[in-house]
Order: C-alpha cells, then sequence, then structure tokens
C-alpha cells in the first residue's frame, strides 16, 4: 500500500470515528454527534496542514537525538556557513533582518530551526492548529524563532551607520577616534575609499566597510579577544573572524603599492645634518631586526625559541630615514641570526628585495656582515648610544666616531619598529592565530603604518618620535656568523668605510665642535 493511501485511510478512519459517544478528543474537547460533513473535511484539511509543519520540528528533535551518533553530518548541515548561504538566497530580506539573523546563528538550536523550516516558513504566518502537548511545543519553538527574525526589530543602528560603538566613534571626538582606531579620522575615511573603489572590500547588508576596517584596527590595535570585539560591535563571533580576514587579506594586497622603493638621491635626513653629510652621503635606508613573540606548534617551538627563550618570529625589515618601511620579511624561526635571514633573502630572487642602485648602500647593525650594499659598524668597538654617555663620551678614534653617529643614523629602524608596536600592540604578544595569519598581521601593520605616514605627516606618534632616540637592546644576535663573514667580505666596502672614518675623524679633529 502507498504511503498516500495509507495516510488517506488513516484519515477516513478518523472521521468515521466523529459520531456517536466515541468522538475525537483534540485539546480536551469533546465533539457532539452531527458535525456537518464540511466541518469534518475542513478538520482534515488543517490536520494535513499540521503535520507538515510537526514532521519539520520532529525532524529537530530527530537531529538531537542522533547527534552523538552522526555529530559531523549534523555540523555540517547545520552549520554556520550553511545557513548563511540559505539565508542569502532569500529575496527582499531587510538588512537589519538579516543583521539580526548573523547574530541568531551563533546559536546552533536556531541554525536547526532555521535550516528545517527554510521549506515551511511560508505556512507559519496564520497557522491555527489543534495539536496534542508535545507537536504544540515543538511548533512553538519554530514559530517563536520565525517571529524573532521577521517582527522583532534590531536592536543595533542603520547598517550605513553600524552598531552604536562604531556610530559614537565615528562622530566623536579626534583623539578618542585616534585611540580606538589608531589613525586620524580623515586618514581612516580614504583608506575606506580606496578599499571600496578597488574592490578589495564591499558592504555587506549587515556591516559597511567602515565597520569592517575598523574591527580590524581595534583587534590589532589594542590586541583585543573575538569575544570581546562581538561584545562592542555587536556582531556574531563568525561575522568578526570573517572581516577581520577580509580585511587583512586586502590591506596585505597592498603592500606592493605602499612598500617604498629607495630613493637613490641623498635623504633630506642626511643632506641637513653636518653629523652625516657627506660621510652617508650614499645611504639609501636601514636595515634591521625584530623579534616578534609567536604561536606555533609544540614541534616548531625549539627552532622558534630565540636567544632570549622567547618563542618568535625573526622579522627582517628595511626602512627609510623617514621611518618607513622599504622591505617587511616575517616569518623566520626565533633561533635564526639575522645575518642568516639577509642572506637567505638576498639569495632568492622571489623575496623581491629591493634593487640597491650602484655605489648606494644599507646601513645595518652589528649582527650583520659588512659587504658591498651594506655597511656595519666596526667589530669590537663600542657602538650602541649609551655606550658613549657619561665620562665616556667622548669617541677616542676614528672607528668610534664612525659607529658612534652610524649608530645614531641607524636607530630610524628602532624608531621605526617602537612607532609600529605601540600602534599595534597586538605585535608585543603572541596572538592566537594559526601562524600564516601571525605572518601577514606584520605585514598588514607595516603597509598601514607607511599609509599613515604617507597620509599624515604630523600622526601623533611619528610626531612623538622626532629628535627621539630608542635606546633599546637590539633583538637580533649581534654576535655576526665567521663562517658567514669569511665567505661574502667584500673588500671595496671595507675599504670605503676605512676611507669614511678617516675623513670623519680628520675633520673632529680639526676644530670641529660637533661629534
Amino acid at each position: 500500500m502507498s504511503l498516500a493511501s495509507a495516510k488517506m485511510n488513516f484519515m477516513d478512519e478518523d472521521a468515521s470515528s466523529g459520531s456517536g459517544d466515541d468522538a475525537n478528543v483534540v485539546d480536551g474537547n469533546k465533539h457532539q454527534p452531527g458535525i456537518p460533513s464540511n466541518s469534518g473535511r475542513r478538520k482534515r484539511s488543517r490536520k494535513a496542514t499540521g503535520d507538515a509543519i510537526v514532521d519539520a520540528m520532529l525532524e529537530i528533535a530527530a537531529a538531537s537525538k542522533m547527534r552523538a551518533n552522526a555529530i559531523v553530518k549534523s555540523e555540517d548541515r547545520f552549520s554556520i556557513s550553511k545557513c548563511i548561504k540559505v539565508l542569502d538566497e532569500m529575496l527582499g530580506i531587510d538588512q537589519q533582518i538579516y543583521f539580526l539573523a548573523l547574530d541568531l546563528f551563533e546559536n546552533a538550536n536556531a541554525r536547526e530551526t532555521f535550516i528545517s523550516l527554510k521549506n515551511t516558513s511560508a505556512e507559519m504566518d496564520d497557522f491555527d492548529l489543534e495539536l496534542d502537548e508535545l507537536e504544540l511545543t515543538a511548533a512553538a519553538a519554530g514559530y517563536h524563532y520565525y517571529s524573532s527574525i521577521t517582527k522583532q526589530p534590531c536592536h543595533s543602528l542603520s547598517p550605513s551607520k553600524g552598531c552604536g560603538f562604531m556610530a559614537e566613534v565615528l562622530n566623536g571626538h579626534g583623539v578618542v577616534f585616534q585611540e580606538m582606531f589608531r589613525m586620524d579620522k580623515n586618514v581612516f575615511h580614504k583608506l575606506c575609499d580606496i578599499l571600496r573603489q578597488r574592490g578589495m572590500l564591499r558592504d555587506t547588508a549587515g556591516v559597511m566597510i567602515e565597520e569592517q576596517l575598523g574591527i580590524f584596527l581595534n583587534i590589532i590595535g589594542h590586541n583585543e579577544r573575538n569575544r570581546v570585539i562581538q561584545e562592542r560591535f555587536h556582531h556574531s563571533g563568525e561575522t568578526i573572524s570573517r572581516h577581520f580576514n577580509n580585511v587583512l587579506k586586502a590591506v596585505k594586497s597592498l603592500s606592493r603599492e605602499f612598500l617604498l622603493t629607495p630613493n637613490p638621491s641623498t635623504p633630506p635626513e642626511i643632506l641637513g645634518n653636518n653629523r652625516f653629510y657627506p660621510y652617508f652621503q650614499d645611504c639609501i635606508g636601514v636595515i634591521g631586526g625584530m623579534h616578534i613573540p609567536a604561536q606555533v606548534p609544540a614541534k616548531d617551538q625549539s627552532r622558534f625559541r630565540n636567544k632570549k627563550g622567547v618563542l618568535s618570529q625573526n622579522v627582517l625589515a628595511a626602512c627609510t630615514l623617514d621611518l618607513q618601511f622599504i622591505f617587511i620579511y616575517p616569518g623566520w624561526e626565533g633561533s635564526a641570526a639575522g645575518s642568516r635571514v639577509l642572506r637567505a633573502v638576498l639569495d632568492d630572487p622571489h623575496q623581491n628585495f629591493p634593487h640597491i642602485p650602484e655605489d648606494k648602500y644599507f646601513l645595518v647593525d652589528t649582527g650583520y656582515a659588512n659587504m658591498k650594499g651594506f655597511i656595519a659598524p666596526f667589530e669590537g668597538v663600542r657602538y650602541h648610544i649609551h655606550e658613549y654617555r657619561g665620562a665616556n663620551q667622548l669617541p677616542r678614534n676614528a672607528r668610534e666616531l664612525f659607529n658612534h653617529r652610524h649608530s645614531s643614523l641607524s636607530n630610524v629602524i628602532r624608531r621605526s619598529f617602537h612607532v609600529l608596536k605601540t600602534r599595534f600592540p597586538i605585535l608585543k604578544v603572541a596572538p592566537q592565530y594559526a601562524f600564516h595569519t601571525q605572518r601577514d598581521i606584520v605585514i598588514a601593520a607595516c603597509v598601514l603604518h607607511n599609509y599613515i605616514r604617507r597620509e599624515c605627516k604630523n600622526d601623533w606618534l611619528f610626531s612623538s618620535m622626532e629628535g627621539m632616540t630608542v635606546d633599546e637592546p637590539p633583538d637580533v644576535d649581534e654576535h655576526t656568523d665567521i663562517g658567514l663573514v669569511s665567505s661574502v667580505q667584500d673588500q671595496v666596502a671595507f675599504s670605503m668605510r676605512e676611507s669614511v672614518s678617516a675623513e670623519m675623524w680628520n675633520h673632529f679633529m680639526n676644530g670641529w665642535d660637533q661629534w
């Protein structure tokens, strides 16, 4: 017998029992004999409609009972991504309803209800069913969710202004905006325009690009966890994570544009200073390294443990004397020496290290070899600024004078690192992300650093570094690998360093009062 025939027989038997003393009981009310036949047909029609909806509700109950035996299948069926896909296929959804639905998808039961009701929700606006207690409870649960996404007003502001926090910061005082998003308002809005016009990001039904960027900057600018950002912006954890990764990818893609190519002309910072000109007139930038705390799997921890015993990634960077990054290469193990990282970069053309014009060079510190294109201080001679303080502050020979001025000029890389970490404190700790994401965060932070420097010369963090010296111990190993030095030393570079130091000392000894 077919299922349809069985259903009809069941309904006919139900109707035939509606006469005499054994009448049907629905919701505890006895029906009296003699009811007209059209009432029975209406009742059977309502019963059939009720069966369809109850079947949908019972799917939820069955899924709950079977979760322990089919957890993988169940999670896939009721996943957040599946719910979002179904939601996107529904036409005419109000933006506020869409936004609320995304928040509700954080709840596993709500996701199950949504998927189970997607084919029957159109029938639920005016259902009037007479069901037993268990079926009524199941139907009420589904109807309550349906009502929540079609009748309840959204608690947030319109998507054009984002959540209340976002609107408050955008319309608030500039100092508050700087503190929350780590840049000035005009710089922020211009960056949003770039990302929107180039199609790198797009406005969604519930989150505009301004809010997406705000979420990203709030995370890396304050090292906030996902849960904190959820409460602040009134979005689900999945929404926060999705937009964070989208913005990270978009900002990283700007690296080729905002990481500068070295200018072969003498930098104004050298031209305008008699301590550096003409001795360093061919310098085009400074190279240095920094260690950023990292989260890595247990099997990799020995390689990422640096000389201080901290798990870190070794980041090689080059910057201009204007505090802008030229090149950034994160992701090396914390145990790797800076000189080895630089050599690996130079040996790999795919790393796109900037071309060094003929007779030009970068300044490097004591952790790197002195070679063509890279001028290091003299080894075995005091170098750092703090070593020239107190009773022994005056240099005693040409090499000490050279090292002191070399240190003063190359301090720009430490100032750049200082501004970068101050603006984005996520770089001071080991963030809870996959390692490839930790690497990308470093690149994105440097891109934003350069963008802000280019668009806002009077940025408060950059302004605070004018005339300042960051006298901190270097992150990298200061002891150059001897084997590496002997294999790459360049006599031209050594001779040039000697001649510059001799000329510098001669001018100093002949009455020049600045050193």
